[in-house]
């Protein structure tokens, strides 16, 4: 890991974050209501982007790479998919960062610390 997928990794889970509460939102106004277009190809964007970065070790959903345009899925859908991505992400971040008196850091190969939240599960860490 460097600082360009530590950016990358923190900007995406921001994203998908921001896009989970406004899923979440419209879930429960009308869980059935299907996605437009436009928000179907923002959220299969930022998915494409979280794929990347986890990897097939962290993938979260074993059967699942993006959204079908064809099979439009609902708000519903893109609430489960989103949550399964989000703890996800925070396992790789989780992962990838010490504690270090106190205090987290994301530490790359070169011994550069660069300091973070701790993991929102603080199990074993």
């Amino acid at each position: 890991m460097n600082i360009e997928d530590v950016e990358q990794l923190e900007k995406v889970t921001g994203q998908l974050e921001g896009l989970h509460r406004e899923f979440s939102l419209l879930a429960k106004k009308s869980s059935t209501d299907a996605l437009n277009g436009f928000k179907l190809k923002i959220l299969n964007g930022f998915l494409s982007v979280a794929n990347e970065i986890l990897g097939a070790a962290y993938k979260p959903i074993e059967e699942f790479d993006l959204f079908d345009p064809d099979d439009v899925p609902s708000n519903s859908d893109a609430t489960v998919v989103l949550t399964s991505y989000l703890e996800e992400l925070e396992r790789y971040r989780s992962d990838n960062i010490e504690n270090l008196s106190g205090y987290y850091f994301y530490i790359f190969d070169d011994d550069t610390r660069v300091r973070t939240n701790p993991p929102k599960r603080l199990q074993n860490k």
